[in-house]
């Protein structure tokens, strides 16, 4: 794979080559990396010719469905620095980087984040010892806001610098659940806004007004009951990993092996059906399905994936919230 030396380049290449990884959701999600990848080298070599080396070691790491290893065919953008050596030097480096590198990813075709969570907002960049106080302050705050970006940090990714640095961050969270497992009731708490997908009478509900009227949002109603409910499950047992499918795999036995195969394969198959089914004309389209579109057999396959998602969840809170009585 051949690698331009300008964001226009890297744009370029995404739109040539994407069609080849559009309908595989592993290659697309390694694609993703390797194009998010190179902009980050890329707003490295820009910000050394103005600001020389970085002043410290550091981690730029993903979240969100990049975090994941999740992404549809359009992402937008969720992601942090961490770096070690606290310095007014480093502050000011550090923000111009993440900076630059939200610009090259906007670039290059990834929407800026709407609630801001980028390596250019002081909040998702700054050293360890800082990120350490703000994520025991973040567990100690009863808001639902600082519960959220304990959420969103859980499935941090490392995806350029060293990993040691957001293993360090992850244990600081995990040691603070086991000594409180309230914590994870909150986190529980945080995650119950579930959009329903399917109503009373087995029907699937689309939405019925604004551009999207007869759609129905796959990522609200069919992707999140799974991975609000596999991320809680993990951060219960400690698990690091963070995509949803090797959560599930990392967990321990408590659910039964044939719940445990159908909850991955149910999945599985909903990151696949998002690629063949999804809109594909801007990001915002990408998890929307037109319902009268799908042939009868799809509509009953999609209708089975969202009813196993929800019983997951179910099951989810069940064994937390019994954890915490």
């Amino acid at each position: 794979m051949e690698d331009g030396n300008t964001y226009e380049d890297l744009r370029n290449m995404r739109e040539q080559q994407i069609k080849h990884v559009a309908t595989d959701h592993s290659e697309l999600n390694h694609f993703h990396d390797h194009l998010i990848g190179q902009v980050v080298h890329r707003a490295l070599e820009k910000v050394k010719k103005e600001w020389g080396p970085p002043p410290s070691p550091f981690s730029f790491f993903l979240m969100g469905s990049g975090g994941r290893f999740e992404q549809a065919l359009w992402s937008d953008q969720d992601h942090g620095i961490v770096y070690e050596m606290p310095s007014n030097e480093a502050h000011d480096y550090f923000l111009k980087l993440g900076k630059e590198i939200s610009d090259g990813l906007h670039s290059v075709g990834y929407e800026y984040c709407d609630g801001n969570v980028m390596a250019s907002n002081p909040l998702w960049c700054k050293s360890i010892e800082e990120w350490k106080r703000q994520l025991e302050n973040w567990m100690e705050d009863e808001s639902f806001e600082a519960i959220r970006h304990l959420l969103i940090f859980i499935d941090a990714r490392v995806l350029v610098g060293r990993e040691s640095y957001i293993k360090d961050l992850k244990h600081v969270i995990h040691t603070q659940i086991v000594e409180s497992p309230f914590l994870l009731k909150r986190m529980l708490n945080n995650t119950m806004r579930l959009q329903k997908g399917i109503g009373v009478f087995g029907q699937l509900l689309v939405e019925t007004h604004g551009s999207h009227t007869g759609e129905i949002n796959l990522k609200q109603t069919a992707l999140f009951p799974y991975v609000n409910a596999v991320r809680l499950l993990a951060m219960k047992d400690g698990v690091m990993k963070t995509s949803t499918l090797s959560r599930l795999d990392s967990l321990s036995d408590e659910m039964s092996r044939f719940k445990h195969h159908d909850y991955k394969d149910k999945f599985r198959q909903l990151l696949q059906f998002r690629l063949v089914y999804g809109k594909q004309e801007n990001y915002e389209a990408v998890h929307y399905v037109t319902i009268d579109s799908l042939p009868k057999e799809q509509k009953k396959e999609l209708k089975e994936m969202m009813k196993t998602g929800i019983e997951l969840y179910n099951d989810t809170t069940k064994t937390i919230e019994k954890g915490c009585s």
